[in-house]
């Protein structure tokens, strides 16, 4: 679950907040995206199926201004081990993703968890 300061502000139609992590060592990122269920991002959840990206978790809250939130977490298989990305594919997904959000006026900074979050 993404950390909101609040529901009242968004950062493009229908999304409250953007993390893309990867657990470490850091090769292999997520998209985790708090939403507006009512209001759903349909053109971002559209692309990233495009770009090969599929949903592995979708959870429902209420935060605690009331507003209805809806954490979705997708990932993406790469052709390492373990189906990881390798270099050349982290690469791309990275440079894929930046311009998906970029487009829509979300700044992104890939970052990697720490172990403690990784695998809570």
């Amino acid at each position: 679950m993404l950390f909101l300061k609040s529901t009242t502000v968004t950062k493009a139609p229908g999304i409250y907040e953007v993390d893309i992590a990867a657990k470490p060592p850091g090769k292999t990122y997520g998209v985790f995206l708090a939403t507006d269920p009512d209001n759903q991002p349909t053109e971002v959840l559209a692309a990233l199926a495009a770009m090969g990206f599929h949903n592995t978790y979708s959870g429902g809250y209420t935060h605690k201004d009331r507003g209805k939130v809806l954490d979705l977490h997708f990932q993406k298989d790469g052709t390492d081990l373990f189906k990881g990305w390798k270099a050349e594919e982290c690469e791309a997904n990275l440079a894929a993703i930046t311009s998906l959000f970029n487009g829509i006026g979300i700044q992104i900074t890939p970052r990697v968890m720490s172990l403690a979050e990784a695998y809570a």
